[in-house]
């Protein structure tokens, strides 16, 4: 079991970390803001919930021994990169190509992004995965507290997730304010498409 000084000293540091991580630029915080300013906070809300319920997910998979799979088959973070890579240009590319949300007449252009999935995305966001397998290894605590102090680890990483990705979105809901013409929009999204492509850099790297 974990003591409750021990629990306090975790804490700390804890959320420290998980709003470095997420509040940082990368993958979802670029998408947030894109959606943010195209669909609303609100229509955004499962896309943010997604994110945060995968990459709790992802890290209880570490946890329970997942990550090991990489150091021991280095192939699957090939496979991961690669797979991650594409996907991402694909939605950098829907995130570019958007028309002006008054204008949109696509029903599948005037949908955010699901809450199934952003969460699936995680297990092909890299961003993610250094944060599952880093916060996993660094904080939680050996031999019979393991199991206790790694679920206060998901725990704290989710509580904190949550708000610091929805301050993008709440980002992007004050841009999209400030875009009054067709063409602020289309330079808009182009914009941040390129920048969500742009993140495959950090991916192959």
């Amino acid at each position: 079991m974990i003591s409750t000084a021990e629990l306090l000293a975790l804490a700390g540091p804890v959320v420290a970390f998980a709003f470095s991580m997420s509040a940082t630029p990368g993958p979802n915080n670029m998408m947030l803001t894109a959606s943010g300013a195209n669909h609303g906070f609100l229509r955004t809300l499962p896309h943010m919930a997604g994110i945060t319920v995968g990459c709790m997910v992802l890290m209880s998979a570490v946890a329970l021994g997942l990550g090991a799979m990489f150091q021991q088959w280095p192939v699957l973070q090939l496979g991961l990169k690669v797979v991650g890579s594409i996907y991402l240009l694909w939605l950098a590319w829907k995130i570019a190509s958007a028309p002006p949300p008054s204008k949109t007449s696509d029903a599948e252009a005037k949908r955010p992004m699901t809450f199934m999935q952003a969460a699936a995305f995680q297990f092909a966001n890299p961003k993610a995965w250094v944060m599952a397998i880093s916060g996993i290894a660094s904080f939680t605590l050996t031999g019979d507290a393991f199991v206790t102090s790694a679920i206060v680890v998901v725990l704290l990483m989710g509580v904190t997730n949550l708000p610091s990705i929805a301050l993008w979105a709440g980002f992007g809901v004050a841009i999209g304010r400030l875009l009054h013409t067709p063409l602020h929009w289309r330079w808009f999204n182009a914009v941040m498409g390129t920048l969500t492509a742009a993140c495959v850099i950090m991916i192959l790297a």
